[in-house]
């Protein structure tokens, strides 16, 4: 018996801090996965992370036990205590673990609600446990469900109609403390996707920028033009510090790129000139203790989440609207996940009623010496007769249930009539089937790749 189980933290559940410790780059997602897949109760995963959260699905057997056991390597990556790490994650099962990765991938938790990248990093998450081989039909399903309840409620309310996003209250707030950012010397380490619409609303604000990055230097330059910007090595860092009046950075660095110490020779050389600093980057890109230097303001991302709700108001009447949406599809993958639940179990009830009426014809066989073939065809007949009728409405009610419901009435079921476990677990009907072979389809060309 499969069950869907989710582990994650967020915004709302944890600072930065500790955030940043659970982040995974894009490699380290897919080898992650990989490793979880290796542990004995689990069979599916996928890893979100993004700068707001890291959140794991996963396709299991034991939830206890793989609960257990996927905490212990998180809190092993963060190097802090399991039961430390439980007191800021959160861990739903089934119906509840479909609902939150819904409301993730239509941006119902992101700390600006109703963003538009949060639909493209989940793709991507799924993309990238897929390629890594570990995922399977019920994921799968799930994260095509959780798209498609994304697209729905971007299409069917206007949540997210005005574009409010983490860059551009960090330039609401770089405008809040200077005023004006058109005469400011601007710097924006990283060329990733959030640098990108960093520079957009600068530009809207009249700044030019800078652009340092070495590894997606291609991009940055491709960025200069689009946005009236330069870009510089990633060696030149100390000098753009030297001249900047505000830096916004968002790289995918695994450890911080500007530290106090290097900062506190450029702040020697500034002559007082105050420096704005704001981090949208998980993990962090600043040293914390930069924040400590005479001049320095730093923001990380727990500051931005203060500043958010005054540009959310737009947005907060279309939120009811946006859960019915939700709640409409968590009903549909919960009616399709009864159904999955329900066939390997009401095949096993019928293969063991036919079992029944086998042993009970081969242990009345010798007592029918005086009836002909034909009536001991009709006994069998009527035999098996009630066996399906019997079977009949359970069949019928099996496959009705859906949720939690669904779960222990399947449970229930399977002890009462004493069912095989592995044919309660047996991949049901021709969807899955066909999902297996189009994994083996898409799994074909990586392995020839490697060769």
């Amino acid at each position: 018996m499969s069950e869907l189980l989710a582990l994650g933290i967020s915004h709302k559940t944890a600072p930065v801090s500790l955030r940043e410790r659970l982040a995974f780059s894009e490699s380290e997602a897919e080898e992650f996965a990989r490793t979880v897949t290796a542990t004995d109760e689990v069979r599916e995963a996928v890893v979100i992370s993004t700068c707001n959260r890291t959140e794991v699905y996963l396709v299991v057997g034991d939830p206890v036990q793989a609960e257990a056991d996927v905490l212990g390597l998180l809190a092993r990556r963060a190097g802090i205590r399991p039961t430390e790490l439980a007191e800021a994650i959160y861990s739903p099962r089934n119906c509840d673990a479909a609902r939150q990765l819904y409301r993730v991938t239509a941006g119902l938790e992101s700390m600006i609600v109703g963003e538009a990248e949060i639909q493209g990093q989940v793709r991507r998450a799924h993309e990238a446990a897929m390629g890594a081989g570990a995922t399977g039909p019920l994921s799968n399903r799930l994260f095509a469900a959780a798209l498609t309840t994304g697209k729905r409620v971007r299409s069917e309310t206007t949540i997210g109609a005005s574009r409010v996003s983490v860059p551009s209250v960090a330039v609401d707030l770089a405008l809040s403390v200077l005023g004006d950012v058109q005469a400011s010397h601007v710097v924006i380490l990283g060329a990733g996707e959030t640098s990108e619409l960093t520079a957009r609303a600068l530009a809207e604000q009249g700044a030019g920028t800078i652009f340092v990055a070495n590894r997606h230097a291609n991009r940055a330059i491709s960025l200069a033009q689009r946005f009236g910007g330069t870009v510089v090595g990633l060696e030149k860092l100390p000098e753009q510090l030297l001249a900047a009046d505000i830096v916004l950075s968002s790289t995918a660095s695994p450890h911080p790129i500007v530290g106090r110490e290097e900062l506190e020779m450029v702040v020697a050389q500034r002559k007082g000139r105050p420096l704005l600093l704001i981090d949208i980057a998980v993990p962090r890109d600043i040293d914390p203790a930069c924040g400590e230097l005479e001049g320095v303001t730093l923001y990380d991302m727990d500051d931005l989440q203060a500043l958010v709700a005054r540009n959310l108001s737009s947005r907060a009447d279309q939120a009811p609207r946006a859960l019915e949406i939700v709640e409409e599809e968590i009903h549909r993958f919960a009616r399709w996940l009864g159904q999955l639940d329900a066939l390997p179990t009401v095949g096993a009830l019928r293969e063991h009623g036919n079992a029944i009426v086998e042993q009970v014809l081969a242990e009345n066989a010798g007592r029918w010496d005086s009836a002909s073939s034909r009536d001991v065809a009709r006994v069998e007949a009527i035999a098996r007769a009630v066996m399906t009728r019997l079977l009949h409405e359970p069949t019928i009610r099996l496959r009705s249930l859906d949720g939690d419901r669904g779960h222990a009435s399947l449970e229930l079921v399977r002890e009462l009539f004493g069912l095989r476990e592995d044919a309660a677990e047996a991949p049901a009907g021709e969807e899955l089937a066909e999902v297996h072979d189009l994994e083996r389809r898409r799994a074909a060309p990586a392995r020839r790749n490697q060769r």
